[in-house]
């Protein structure tokens, strides 16, 4: 497999967009990739939007991305309040918004949800980042749910077992209101982590993945 990097700027730091429906999203996508980009000492712009969270879950959403952002001195945490699970009927809303959004940040590489995701929200999130960012890198991360829509990723970002674990302990602590779903578990975080890492020979047996349909190489 091509090995690529995201530090292959000559100047400034990495521009990065995360996105997410709803408050835990990006952490269990790709929280592992943002641990080891920080650990890795890339120089980062981080722009992090979460579109719904009501107020308990606005406060663990905030407390979390700056759990999983705080060596990054340049970074922009945004919580929406969009209804949850009504995405598709808020559409033009949303789309307002991610209008809004392109003339403040001009990304190196987007974080978003994947476009078969069976869930609403993620789907919406998913097809306007594509509609709005056009010409840039998206990377789609995968959230384990009930719906069984994982698929086959293309691109793999191995982790080591210490961020793996880190990852899974931030998800413990900062989404409290979380822990009563069966599903929200270390374990669960680590076997999908574990089922990556095989598909892309991880060296420390972990990875998170990503799909992306279109990347150029320069």
């Amino acid at each position: 497999m091509q090995k690529l990097s995201f530090s292959g700027k000559n100047e400034g730091p990495l521009k990065a967009l995360f996105l997410g429906a709803h408050s835990d999203d990006i952490e269990l996508g790709c929280g592992g990739t943002v641990l080891r980009l920080v650990e890795d000492g890339q120089d980062l712009d981080i722009y992090w939007v979460v579109f719904a969270a009501s107020p308990l879950r606005r406060t663990e959403a905030e407390s979390s991305a700056n759990a999983f952002l705080g060596k990054v001195g340049k970074k922009e945490i945004i919580i929406k309040n969009f209804k949850e699970s009504f995405f598709p009927y808020v559409g033009s809303e949303i789309k307002g918004y991610f209008e809004d959004l392109k003339r403040v940040v001009t990304p190196d590489v987007v974080f978003t949800h994947f476009q078969h995701d069976l869930h609403q929200d993620h789907r919406v999130i998913s097809e306007l980042t594509w509609n709005t960012f056009r010409d840039h890198l998206i990377l789609e991360y995968e959230v384990v749910k009930y719906d069984g829509d994982l698929g086959h990723p293309n691109v793999f970002v191995h982790l080591s077992k210490e961020i793996i674990g880190r990852k899974s302990k931030l998800l413990v602590d900062h989404f409290k209101s979380q822990l009563a779903h069966h599903w929200f578990t270390e374990d669960t975080f680590r076997a999908i982590l574990r089922l990556r890492g095989i598909e892309s020979n991880a060296p420390d047996k972990y990875a998170e993945a990503f799909y992306s349909r279109k990347i150029v190489l320069g």
